[in-house]
């Protein structure tokens, strides 16, 4: 993952404006440690710190056209970039083994109407010196981060992570995925517009090879690479799958010839956690070099502030999530990988959060799969994003191929349903799919586990050590005064008002506030599936455990919501705070979305 900083439109083009904007840009230098290059034309400025995954001897940027009219910054990975040099190679003459470079002749041929041509993940800024136009765009679902702001001059600023312009623009925002800015038309518009963004229920039949086809060809495009690589393997289905389909088909990939067929694997957890266990015994079926990083509940405290600082961050999963991911991040580039394959969005797709089990129909259970995927750019996808950029790690998501995006949310929802009668349990369509007795993917027990959040994967004692943590450094008194001091996105528990405290002291701007999602959430859940169940709207914990389905639901003195209500047992609610017959319901969580 590269970080780019476009500073467009200044009334200043001093040396010292310039050196500004280079400031600003090495705030992502952990991005793209690499290279770093900047582009300026008067007022306009386009700069770009590198990682370098693909062609890294010749794909340093800005890139240009022939006459250097056209200029381009980006992160992303165009997957299709091969066929797309194909289609101009008698048109354009090509100077870097850039994939992004791409870009410059379809613009060219198509002008603002091309991105939908690109087949991968992105954000980038065009810059066209010949009418002093520009363009920026970001990826179909978010999984490359984008900000977008405006400066006291009226200049426009678009940057990789908020910490790039958060100083310098009064107001800023997300920039919206899917979508484009384009200068010439003075605004936003969509270029991604999917038939399952309305929220119309689909009806096209459950077809399991063509969702294992899918899923097989956004894994082989994702291994296109010229540098070390691996899988991050938590044991889970998603990881595995991603993991297992890897290790199948890596010998007929480009990246074998250079690195050779022997897979690495990576895992994080505490001693002991859930994940570390898994995760062994997938690596030993698959035959991957495993490596397996074991971290403490102190580890993972001391290292709550870069983790704010990196991901942007106060929601509380978010960062519960992010920090092993953060720590085991920098161990895997420590080993000189640079890029990592991962199972982030199967959830969404599918339906795969434990909560889903209680969708009071296939339509409801559609919907919410839709508002999972449009937010995935505030949760996951910032999450994986940003905790392993923080050390100049890729991190790649086959799960949100816009293919495989396309196939998953056109399949008619009954048969994502959670059903015990006919033995589907969550995300059963992609474990049907990959269910083959002649050339297994997977040990049947681990094609069928049940879902962990990954906070919770990596040890139960992580989340409790951060509640009892956060106890201990915010008083009762500084609760009490929580609307007062941060009357927007109110912390309701301490471990959300420590979190903010961080946060406010990094990014103290209205604007940076109001980037973070909040609302109620239980298992991840959006707040408008808490209305499924009545109970769920008394909890004040988000962990998937809450939901007793789980088959190792955590003792509820720990882990059940605050005020004894909402508990759910076998597929019920009950009201009394019981789950499995064992839960005395007093924890102390938080009432945020994951």
């Amino acid at each position: 993952m590269c970080g780019i900083l476009a500073v467009l439109g200044c009334a200043d083009w001093s040396q010292a404006k310039r050196a500004r904007v280079l400031s600003c840009s090495r705030r992502l230098k952990h991005r793209g440690p690499d290279w770093s290059g900047l582009f300026q034309c008067e007022g306009n400025f386009l700069a770009q710190q590198r990682l370098s995954v693909v062609s890294p001897l010749s794909g340093d940027q800005p890139l240009y056209n022939e006459d250097r009219t056209v200029v381009v910054v980006a992160n992303g990975e165009i997957y299709n970039h091969k066929k797309i040099r194909k289609q101009f190679a008698a048109k354009h003459t090509f100077t870097t083994g850039s994939d992004c470079e791409v870009i410059i002749p379809l613009y060219e041929e198509y002008g603002e109407n091309f991105v939908n041509m690109l087949d991968g993940v992105f954000s980038f800024v065009l810059y066209d010196t010949r009418n002093k136009t520009y363009m920026a765009a970001r990826d179909a679902v978010g999984v490359n981060p984008l900000y977008f702001g405006r400066g006291s001059d009226g200049s426009v600023w678009i940057a990789s992570e908020m910490k790039a312009l958060h100083e310098d623009c009064p107001k800023f925002e997300l920039f919206p995925p899917g979508s484009l800015y384009s200068s010439a038309a003075g605004g936003f518009r969509r270029w991604y517009n999917p038939q399952w963004f309305d929220e119309h229920v689909p009806a096209t039949a459950y077809q399991p090879l063509v969702l294992r086809e899918a899923f097989e060809k956004a894994v082989i495009k994702r291994l296109m690479t010229d540098v070390p690589f691996g899988v991050l393997l938590s044991g889970g289905l998603d990881s595995s799958l991603v993991a297992s389909v890897t290790k199948r088909h890596l010998i007929e990939t480009e990246a074998a010839k250079k690195f050779g067929t022997e897979l690495h694997s990576f895992v994080v957890g505490l001693e002991g956690s859930p994940d570390l266990k898994a995760a062994r015994e997938v690596a030993d079926y698959l035959g991957t070099i495993h490596h397996e990083f074991h971290f403490t509940v102190q580890d993972g405290i001391d290292a709550i502030e870069e983790v704010i600082y990196h991901n942007e961050t106060y929601d509380v999963t978010t960062i519960r999530a992010s920090t092993p991911m953060f720590l085991m991040a920098r161990k895997i580039k420590a080993l000189g990988v640079k890029m990592v394959l991962s199972g982030e969005g199967s959830d969404e797709l599918l339906g795969g959060y434990l909560y889903f089990h209680f969708a009071p129909n296939k339509e409801e259970f559609h919907k919410e799969t839709c508002r999972k995927v449009k937010a995935l750019h505030q949760y996951d996808c910032l999450r994986a994003n940003k905790a392993t950029s923080a050390w100049g790690l890729e991190v790649r998501v086959p799960f949100l191929d816009k293919e495989f995006i396309d196939v998953a949310m056109s399949m008619d929802p009954e048969w994502k349903l959670y059903d015990a009668d006919l033995g589907r349990i969550e995300k059963w369509v992609l474990r049907k799919a990959f269910d083959d007795e002649k050339e297994p993917y997977l040990p049947r027990h681990i094609l069928y586990r049940q879902k962990e959040q990954f906070s919770d994967g990596v040890g139960y004692n992580w989340i409790d050590g951060l509640k009892a943590f956060t106890e201990q450094q915010v008083t009762d008194e500084m609760m009490k005064g929580a609307a007062e001091e941060y009357p927007y996105n109110t912390p309701v528990n301490k471990e959300a008002y420590y979190y903010r405290m961080i946060f406010e002291r990094l990014y103290p701007q209205e604007s940076a506030r109001e980037t973070v999602p909040w609302g109620p959430s239980i298992a991840c859940s959006t707040p408008a599936a808490i209305e499924w169940v009545a109970q769920w709207k008394a909890s004040n914990d988000p962990s998937g455990r809450l939901i007793a389905s789980h088959n190792d639901a955590a003792p509820a003195h720990a882990h059940a919501n605050g005020n004894g209500n909402g508990a759910v047992a076998n597929g019920k609610a009950n009201g009394n705070g019981t789950a499995n017959g064992n839960a005395n319901a007093n924890a102390n969580g938080t009432l945020v979305p994951c």
